[in-house]
């Protein structure tokens, strides 16, 4: 019956779950504009882990948000895990942030793209089938009118990023879903269980996130 405390702070939303069996069993979150995430997620792991009664040598393994995201909320939940891991001596596992937010989402058909926003009409994006397969692999891209306008499937947009982005991605069969804002570590239980089972973690000394930095560097227009 393994413990993975699951750790999602990659965007405004300061999250944790306490997972049994990849289900979870307590999450603390809270989403702010001021990225309280140094003071807050601490606070909520020990607050977790006291609410039930459990000790953190409990815990079978650490899962983190791995990006893309906030260079900053990334940083901090990534240094919590490693620390944690070290001290535990248990293994880390990393998440797709997009495949955590894409999650939340439950639909028959159609096509689900995630999205964070990143700056100005530029986003971080994913394409999921309503199986959450991947069918597109993270980009950093700039929406305008033609963006996904190649997909006849239905699409649901999710993300933080819906009131920039729904007033260029006006195609009948888009649909923003305004009530998914952000990745939480709710979903992130069942992600980090299969990964557990599949022994599929990382190196605590090595792991980096995901900050799509390469896709960040622009060149001056001739």
């Amino acid at each position: 019956m393994p413990y993975i405390l699951n750790i999602e702070t990659a965007t405004k939303n300061c999250s944790i779950a306490i997972a049994k069996n990849g289900e979870t069993i307590l999450c603390k979150e809270m989403a702010e504009e001021g990225y309280s995430h140094a003071e807050k997620l601490h606070v909520f792991i020990k607050e977790a882990i006291d609410n039930l009664q459990m000790s953190f040598k409990d815990l079978s393994a650490i899962a983190v948000s791995q990006g893309p995201g906030s260079y900053t909320g990334l940083r901090i939940g990534v240094s919590a895990a490693k620390g944690l891991c070290f001290a535990l001596d248990i293994p880390l596992i990393a998440v797709d942030t997009l495949e955590v937010l894409a999650s939340q989402v439950k639909v028959a058909n159609g096509i689900i793209i995630p999205m964070i926003d990143a700056r100005r009409m530029e986003v971080y994006s994913a394409v999921f089938d309503s199986n959450l397969n991947k069918i597109r692999e993270v980009q950093a891209e700039i929406i305008d009118e033609k963006s996904f306008s190649e997909i006849d499937s239905t699409i649901y947009f999710i993300g933080d990023c819906a009131s920039k982005c729904k007033t260029v991605l006006t195609k009948e069969n888009f649909i923003f879903l305004e009530d998914k804002i952000y990745p939480s570590a709710n979903e992130m239980s069942a992600l980090s269980f299969e990964k557990f089972k599949n022994g599929d973690t990382v190196d605590v000394a090595y792991f980096e996130p995901y900050y799509l930095k390469d896709f960040m560097i622009t060149t001056s227009k001739k």
